[in-house]
């Protein structure tokens, strides 16, 4: 690969989150992303410990969904499911915020539960990227979401779960840039599958991409005559 192609790779999370989703399909998503040095493979979290077996010895993280992907667990459920993951071999963990709550006004709940995970990912040595499904929200409900993901400590904000009514749009990755802490960096995901689109999202200010089309989009760049901004 050339090094713009190694670039883009490196904030890539290799996502297969399909609910028909099969033991041979996690190791050729594995099989991908160990030839592209992908920065993480994304499973749901029954396919956490063969996803951590296919890709020892690797560089890749394995990194899984919490409360996927309506948000509507307890919280105390989304903490349990985060411990089991990190015991299984997650190394991330893309937990969705209480929607509800946070449309409703109840922000107190909302931040909790954030910070929660938060929290038991950073004590077992995980990022913790939180998905707001921005396409859910107003803008007054996204930049105060924004204010809840940096004040617990959460290392991504992430616009989208791709199973909601849309997905990673320029705006919003603008709009967060803008209001989120210096600790916390953007993670676009949902509909990233055009390379413009992507080099798009990159400038914007997103330093990783959830996407099923990683392979795609790395040998997209072959033709493309794009290049990444400075610093990614």
């Amino acid at each position: 690969m050339t090094t713009e192609q190694q670039r883009l790779a490196a904030i890539i999370d290799h996502t297969l989150l399909k609910p028909e989703a099969q033991p041979n399909h996690i190791a050729n998503l594995c099989a991908e992303a160990r030839a592209y040095s992908f920065a993480s493979v994304c499973v749901n979290p029954n396919y956490v410990a063969l996803a951590a077996e296919r890709l020892a010895g690797s560089a890749v993280n394995v990194c899984t969904v919490i409360g996927f992907p309506l948000g509507a667990n307890a919280t105390e459920t989304k903490v349990f499911e985060t411990e089991l993951a990190i015991k299984h071999g997650a190394r991330e963990v893309d937990m969705v915020i209480s929607i509800g709550a946070l449309k409703s006004g109840n922000y107190a709940l909302v931040e909790h539960d954030i910070k929660a995970v938060a929290d038991t990912a950073r004590s077992n040595g995980a990022l913790c990227k939180v998905i707001v499904e921005t396409c859910l929200l107003s803008e007054e409900e996204k930049i105060t979401v924004c204010g809840m993901v940096t004040r617990a400590g959460a290392d991504f904000i992430k616009t989208s779960t791709g199973f909601s009514t849309g997905g990673a749009t320029l705006a919003d990755v603008r709009l967060m840039r803008q209001h989120i802490g210096t600790n916390v960096q953007i993670k676009a995901s949902g509909g990233v599958r055009d390379i413009q689109f992507a080099m798009q999202l990159i400038e914007a200010g997103a330093t990783r991409l959830g996407t099923s089309s990683g392979v795609a989009l790395v040998q997209a760049m072959v033709d493309a005559s794009v290049t990444i901004a400075s610093g990614y």
